[in-house]
């Protein structure tokens, strides 16, 4: 199978060689950082009430004190959707002072 070069690209195809099927449905993690909790806090209310991303928590990182929304999506890990949902959730997360850091697949 082929994957776009890029950050996405690599990741799925790793994915792909740890034989994980792609074509199924899977719980993807969307990694959002934030330098303050409040606005964190604001983020994960704002995803939680959104039906795409319903599942949240909140942690903050021990050794750096980022704090960090993991939003889990339950998606068919497509290279364009993945895309398109990493654009949207920090489209939100800009306006609070957030970024994204990625995304995972723990294989199930």
């Amino acid at each position: 199978m082929q994957f776009p070069d890029d950050d996405n690209g690599q990741l799925l195809a790793e994915i792909a060689d740890a034989g994980i099927d792609l074509a199924q449905m899977h719980k993807i993690d969307f990694y959002i950082l934030f330098e303050q909790k409040v606005e964190a806090e604001k983020f994960a209310t704002i995803i939680e009430n959104d039906e795409l991303a319903p599942t949240t928590q909140l942690v903050q990182c021990k050794d750096t004190g980022i704090w960090e929304v993991v939003t889990q999506v339950q998606m068919v890990p497509d290279h364009t959707l993945l895309g398109q949902t990493e654009q949207y959730l920090e489209s939100i997360a800009n306006s609070h002072n957030g970024y994204g850091d990625g995304w995972g697949l723990e294989s199930e």
